[in-house]
């Protein structure tokens, strides 16, 4: 694959062109990246202070007592959201529900592995491990299989 990166003057606006005979898995993941890549969202971290938090850094979303966090690699922080409301607004950035109360970000995934009772076990990038529920386990691998091609 060809890349190419082209300097343009201040006032035009960036963009990413994906030039492709055919739209294919990895392609969406290349888009969704570099659509993702600018959003983000505010957060209150331990300290107490609002943040700015890069959706590419959520490694997950979890559901705690009434109250989200996004969970970044390092740190956790509070949001506002909820969290059918975080799947509903990311599913498309490759963000997917994996139990009642965890929205994980397919981008930060490393594997899946079979756990017991027809469930399974994420295992992130940052050496955490989630439970995908028996009721989740086929959208998320689903999108998994997809994803791969």
């Amino acid at each position: 694959m060809k890349v190419s990166i082209r300097n343009i003057d201040a006032l035009s606006e960036e963009q990413v062109v994906i030039e492709c005979v055919k739209v294919t898995p990895e392609i969406e993941e290349i888009r969704a990246f570099a659509q993702s890549k600018g959003l983000g969202l505010s957060g209150v971290s331990g300290s107490g202070q609002m943040e700015r938090i890069a959706l590419n850094d959520v490694y997950y979303f979890e559901a705690v007592d009434e109250k989200c966090f996004a969970c970044t690699e390092k740190q956790v922080y509070e949001i506002r959201q909820r969290l059918y409301e975080i799947e509903k607004a990311y599913e498309e950035y490759y963000f997917v529900r994996c139990s009642k109360s965890v929205v994980l970000n397919l981008m930060k995934l490393g594997s899946i592995s079979p756990a017991l009772a027809g469930r399974y076990t994420a295992h992130m990038r940052n050496g955490e491990k989630l439970v995908i529920s028996r009721k989740y386990a086929p959208v998320v691998i689903g999108r998994v299989m997809n994803q791969e091609g």
